[in-house]
């Protein structure tokens, strides 16, 4: 094959140099606009495994890389005056010039054709290539020319940065976080050879402008950036090899995601994107190399197992699009975690996390490092974190103790006590008859009232029968539903350590429908044993466009009626001895209906404004609070994110958030969606655990984290890093009752309390996975 590489950075030369060793036959050039041996930044970063994948492939070049790089295994935090540890990450450091002039003379020794000094301007001079990989860069001239067939998406991120080098030498990859009179500045630092450090300087856009840093030039950002960072610095000067950039040289990150990677040209090559020019990952994790190298690889390795033959290549190249994207889109999701979390460090985590769980959350940023992930890599520096986290929820362990984990750590709020961050959700049964509880909700309450869970929450409980959302959802409306409750709540607290909570609301437009196993959403039919009732919201609306009955708009005696209906429901539930109200404000139902600008279209004081589309639920809200007992908690549930244009916002949910707890609620239970079938969720493990992580550190406030919560390793990272003060874990209850005592078990934590009626099966659950751990080691 005749095979012309455009750009000679990793992602090409280590391609050309693959393709060359696989058959010496192939016509092979790499094209670079730089002179020889010249280039531009300081150290580059990738991983351990990138560095066994190329060993596989290239033992030679790989170990050439080896001798030339800085490996090192330790993370080091300082902020606030303090310095932070944890070891066993395993990255390796190389200065991108070195790397370059490995891969090059690599090539050269091998029959690759180097062409420097050249500034290809389109694929269309290399007419006799068979194959031509475009790896030109983040700013590609030939995903540009195509761009109708790639279909980039590019998104320039807000945060400033400017790429240095030092002479200053670290033995750890630094994290540096400085605090001026404008807001936060941070520093990536790595050693990528015996002499030099790559020094990243990085602040939010609106920090950089009130320092005047887009006026001033290199020199004068150096300047700058030296004194700010001159502690850790200690003396060193910072350095620039981007002199012939124009102004600052601060830039902005460009996320690069392509829906197409290769097409076929106008003479018959086939042109393939490579590297930066088909996507981009931040270098807050250090994978731009890293998929530039494995890209290569990826596309070598199919050339050898499929042929590499000219008739070989529309195979090949779809097959390494499916491949690749797959992984791709894995490391960019945890790139653009990584990148979001220091775009909002400074406004967000900087200020009121102490330094021991700032550096936590930081090295959980991405979500692809777990809580056991960290103890697998750094034991001792984990057990000592959880041994702090303990502390401040007050359990204090002797150093021959083993620490507690911190979803079995107790939580406070008012005068009620959860003996651990468990929550079991409250989930629909759809099992009431006329609203009243019965056995089945003692049964289904009280198992998972015993299964370990801190805290119990029963399903939305409707405050009339026009607020349910079926025939058989639950009510509190009159005082025997009063009772059937009551009964509920005593068995759990006389038969476990559980606190229960009632989940109050109103179906609104939503209502009406029949039981879920027998058509979710749909309306009442004629078989139902009930008949479809009236419709209310916050105006006129068809949650199921053709098929949901439409609902009316509420009157000003609409309003007033309903919330005496809540009044009187959360009396009730009082009375009924639960330790918990939680206010429905979510999923499209009638109060989360006066929220979303999706539903609300009123023009009176109640539509318009964020702050008057919450006028009325703050009423309901505040009605509650005065008849609920002024020593127990109540929490407010939201939908964080209607998924929707033009509808609520994670930056809504913070005003949300605010509005309710200056009312007096003490958490914030963080959902999502549910609001309108036009919604577009993105969906994966933990996928709304973001939201309450925003809430609890914008607007100061507890929450709960919801959704995709599956086990004990996910709760264990989401409270360890402050993301959220509890965990609700619905499904996973729904499956196994005992779900919160399993995952104690499974993760040796034997001080969980069993029901003494189940003790004798506690041991042999623990001995049998402590089995299974041993036999996967």
């Amino acid at each position: 094959m005749r095979i012309t590489c455009i750009g000679g950075g990793p992602a090409g030369l280590y391609f050309g140099l693959l393709m060359k060793k696989l058959d010496p036959a192939h016509q092979v050039r790499v094209v670079e606009r730089n002179k020889p041996y010249d280039t531009f930044g300081w150290g580059v970063v990738f991983s351990d495994a990138t560095m066994d994948n190329m060993r596989q492939w290239d033992p030679e070049t790989a170990a050439e890389i080896q001798q030339a790089f800085n490996h090192w295994d330790d993370i080091e935090l300082h902020i606030k005056g303090c310095a932070i540890r944890s070891g066993g990450h395993g990255f390796v450091g190389i200065g991108r010039k070195k790397l370059l002039n490995i891969l090059q003379a690599r090539c050269e020794r091998l029959g690759v054709e180097l062409v420097f000094d050249c500034d290809a301007q389109s694929d269309e001079d290399y007419a006799d290539s068979d194959l031509i990989i475009a790896s030109d860069g983040i700013n590609s001239r030939i995903r540009g020319r195509y761009a109708e067939v790639f279909k980039p998406d590019l998104v320039t991120r807000p945060n400033r940065y400017i790429w240095l080098g030092t002479h200053k030498l670290y033995d750890a990859f630094n994290f540096l976080f400085e605090k001026t009179e404008h807001g936060w500045f941070q520093a990536h630092v790595y050693k990528f050879d015996e002499q030099t450090t790559t020094f990243i300087v990085e602040c939010p856009e609106q920090v950089w402008l009130a320092h005047g840093l887009d006026q001033a030039d290199q020199q004068q950002s150096i300047d700058f950036c030296e004194k700010l960072f001159a502690k850790s610095l200690q003396g060193e000067k910072l350095m620039t090899n981007a002199r012939h950039l124009r102004g600052s040289a601060w830039l902005n990150f460009q996320r690069v995601v392509c829906d197409q990677w290769w097409l076929k040209n106008s003479h018959g090559s086939h042109v393939v994107l490579m590297g930066d020019a088909v996507h981009t990952a931040h270098f807050a994790i250090g994978s731009g190399t890293k998929l530039a190298i494995e890209d290569a690889i990826e596309l070598a390795r199919l050339f050898q197992q499929q042929g590499d033959t000219p008739a070989q290549i529309p195979q090949v190249l779809a097959d390494y699009q499916a491949a690749r994207r797959v992984e791709t889109l894995r490391l960019q999701n945890a790139a653009w975690n990584a990148m979001e979390w220091f775009e909002v460090c400074g406004q967000r985590y900087c200020d009121p996390l102490e330094p021991e769980q700032f550096m936590y959350s930081m090295l959980t940023r991405s979500q692809r490092i777990s809580h056991e992930n960290l103890r697998l890599r750094d034991q001792t520096w984990l057990e000592g974190y959880e041994r702090w986290f303990a502390a401040r929820a007050g359990i204090e362990r002797g150093p021959d103790q083993k620490p507690v984990p911190p979803m079995f750590t107790p939580f406070t709020l008012r005068t009620l006590t959860l003996k651990n961050r468990v929550v079991v959700s409250p989930m629909a049964q759809y099992s009431a008859v006329d609203g009243m509880p019965g056995d089945y909700h003692l049964v289904h309450l009280g198992a998972r009232a015993m299964g370990g869970a801190g805290l119990v929450f029963a399903e939305m409980t409707c405050t009339s029968p026009d607020a349910r959302i079926t025939p058989g959802c639950p009510g509190l409306w009159n005082d025997e539903q009063g009772a059937a409750w009551r009964r509920i709540v005593d068995w759990v607290h006389g038969n476990s350590d559980a606190k229960m909570a009632v989940q109050l609301g109103h179906a609104g437009a939503k209502g009406s429908t029949r039981r879920a196993w027998d058509g979710i959403d749909k309306p009442l039919s004629d078989g139902d044993t009930e008949a479809n009732w009236p419709l209310i919201s916050a105006s006129p609306q068809q949650y199921l466009s053709g098929v949901s009955p439409f609902s009316r708009a509420m009157t000003r005696a609409d309003m007033d009626r309903v919330k005496a209906e809540f009044v009187a429901a959360a009396q009730r539930a009082a009375a009924a001895g639960f330790d918990w109200l939680e206010l429905h404000c979510a999923h499209g139902y009638l109060l989360s209906s006066f929220i979303s600008p999706l539903t609300n279209q009123r023009e009176d004081e109640y539509g318009g404004s964020l702050a008057n589309r919450l006028r009325y639920p703050l009423e309901v809200f505040a009605a509650l609070r005065e008849v609920w007992p002024a020593h127990l908690p109540m929490s407010v549930r939201i939908s964080a994110h209607d998924w929707v244009e033009g509808g609520t916002t994670p930056d809504d949910a913070v005003q949300i958030a605010r509005a309710f707890k200056a009312a007096g609620a003490d958490l914030i239970d963080c959902s999502s969606g549910q609001v309108s079938k036009q919604e577009k969720p993105v969906y994966g493990r933990m996928f709304q655990t973001p939201f309450a992580d925003r809430v609890r550190q914008e607007a100061g406030i507890a929450t709960m984290a919801v959704g995709a919560i599956s086990e004990a390793d996910h709760v264990n990272s989401i409270i360890a890093a402050g993301r959220a003060d509890l965990c609700a874990v619905a499904r996973p209850h729904l499956a196994n009752p005992a779900w919160t005592l399993t995952e104690a078990a499974k993760i040796g934590f034997s001080e969980l309390a069993w029901p003494q009626q189940y003790r004798s099966a506690k041991s042999q659950m623990e001995a049998n996975f402590q089995r299974e751990k041993a036999q996967k080691a």
